[in-house]
């Protein structure tokens, strides 16, 4: 690859080669499209650059669960990413899995919106339309007090990528939500609408 910018085909292709999972598969197609929205809403000039980071933040998640962050570095190095992007990536793991800070914005955004999409699509599917196109800012937000729901989700994570970026947790979760809705068909989210 070179100097040259990664695709997101090219992307799409590791993230399939060594992720087999349907769910991890629209893990990563929600947290992509949650990226785009945000580059979009923040008037970021590198959407592309957003949307891939978002595809492939867990490529190394299904193979690697003990090693995740760590072994993303490894396989993108293999394929000659870019530093950026590889930074990027792991810096969403940071405190959790790995010390490597998220530093740039676009970094404080994946690190933040990672586990919120999952309590968001948990949300989804325990509503009677299945359907992440009705989603209000208010069920989630109910979900989230309840700590017994969508337990593994690490609110806390949430939280501290918050006042990282400066930004209501509201506004988050909201813009998240709009994020999803951008792609409920492909992460199995449209439910009855």
């Amino acid at each position: 690859m070179g100097q040259n910018r990664p695709t997101r085909e090219q992307a799409y292709g590791l993230l399939t080669k060594y992720n087999k999972s349907d769910s991890l598969i629209m893990h990563a197609l929600a947290v992509e499209a949650v990226m785009l929205h945000f580059a979009d809403i923040l008037g970021e000039p590198e959407k592309d650059k957003w949307s891939i980071i978002g595809l492939l933040h867990d490529v190394d998640y299904e193979m690697y669960p003990e090693q995740h962050c760590l072994k993303a570095r490894e396989i993108l190095r293999q394929h000659d990413w870019p530093e950026d992007y590889i930074h990027a990536i792991e810096s969403h793991g940071w405190g959790i899995c790995c010390n490597v800070e998220p530093i740039h914005r676009m970094e404080k955004i994946l690190f933040t919106i990672d586990e919120l999409t999952g309590l968001v699509a948990a949300t989804v599917l325990v509503r009677p339309s299945k359907s992440i196109l009705d989603l209000e800012l208010k069920s989630v937000k109910k979900k989230w007090k309840q700590k017994s729901f969508a337990a593994g989700v690490n609110r806390e994570v949430i939280e501290q990528g918050a006042k990282m970026l400066d930004l209501e947790l509201d506004y988050i979760i909201r813009e998240t939500i709009k994020g999803m809705q951008n792609t409920a068909e492909s992460i199995g989210l449209k439910g009855d609408l």
